[in-house]
């Protein structure tokens, strides 16, 4: 067989990947040999990228087998720096390591109480978020039957004078579940957030037993400087893609250095260009407007020792990559 198809990539795995096709069928696939050349720096080829494939027939087997010939340019990569060396790695002591590509939005899930909300964590993935270029970012905050409503107002008023969308849920009792429903009934969404925050009840709220076939994308086994992964998006009844991603937890994310970090908080970056200097790092520098922002309320202190925190996490990341 000759023809090519267009398709979505739904899974990878071990350097297959299953293309499901414009015909409806799931073909496995390989990478083109000048295509796993350029994947020795950075992963061309991943979940939710769209490609064209050229059919094959395997003798001996039944399994519908194809190429990848062409990956579509992505409209957003949320990424991961791995340290890596070696062949896989092209002897780089930093690799590119995606995720998921041409993600819609991002949903990240957190509890009202038990446990109180991590904000520092969901900072870091809404520096994820923004730095991949997914268009619709998403905070659910679930368990809300188990704190004061003034409280979780509170708690979440900077994110919502920010302008990202919040969805408050309960999982018990079955509250905004339809929203967060019909978010998730087109195109791929990210799903993740900490443990113990109610992920598995609101899955299973959105469709029954989906918590089991939602696969952790970006799952990491590290052996030394090796990885393997299992990717896969899961296709809803509804209509949507959906994937878990717990590798977006640490802020390690690809090609950010310190200095870069600023333009990633929604809520500082109007402020960047005011300080007196270029460089400014927003920590004790004179005349600086971010930390004059803060003084006046327009920057929630939380969110500003966050960014600091987060800024110095980056900083010992980069010395140690380049070394």
């Amino acid at each position: 067989m000759d023809n090519t198809l267009n398709g979505l990539i739904v899974k990878e795995q071990s350097g297959f990947y299953w293309v499901t096709a414009e015909d409806n069928i799931t073909y496995m696939c390989q990478l083109r040999g000048r295509l796993k050349e350029e994947a020795k720096s950075s992963d061309i080829a991943a979940i939710g990228d769209r490609v064209t494939i050229s059919l094959r027939e395997e003798e001996g087997t039944d399994v519908l087998m194809g190429v990848v010939e062409h990956v579509e340019p992505r409209k957003s990569v949320l990424s991961r720096a791995l340290r890596t060396t070696g062949k896989r790695g092209a002897g780089q002591a930093e690799r590119e390591h995606v995720i998921i590509a041409n993600a819609d939005r991002a949903i990240f899930v957190f509890a009202a109480t038990q446990p109180t909300p991590n904000l520092k964590m969901l900072d870091r993935f809404l520096v994820a978020g923004e730095k991949s270029d997914i268009e619709d970012l998403v905070i659910v905050v679930n368990k809300i039957d188990l704190e004061d409503p003034s409280t979780i107002t509170a708690t979440f008023a900077p994110y919502e004078r920010m302008g990202y969308r919040i969805i408050h849920t309960s999982a018990l009792q079955g509250d905004g579940v339809n929203d967060l429903k019909d978010l998730l009934s087109e195109g791929i969404s990210v799903f993740t957030g900490p443990s113990g925050v109610g992920k598995t009840s609101l899955l299973n709220h959105i469709q029954p037993g989906l918590a089991r076939s939602v696969k952790s994308v970006g799952r990491i086994s590290e052996e030394g400087v090796h990885t393997t992964r299992d990717s896969e998006l899961v296709h809803l009844n509804t209509g949507g893609y959906l994937a878990d991603t717990p590798g977006i937890r640490s802020i390690n994310v690809w090609d950010v250095e310190p200095d870069e970090l600023d333009a990633y908080f929604v809520d500082i970056e109007p402020f960047v260009g005011e300080c007196k200097f270029s460089n400014c790092t927003h920590t004790n520098e004179p005349s600086c407007a971010v930390r004059q922002a803060v003084r006046d309320g327009h920057v929630s202190k939380r969110r500003y020792r966050n960014y600091i925190e987060l800024r110095e996490e980056l900083r010992d990341t980069y010395i140690v990559y380049n070394r």
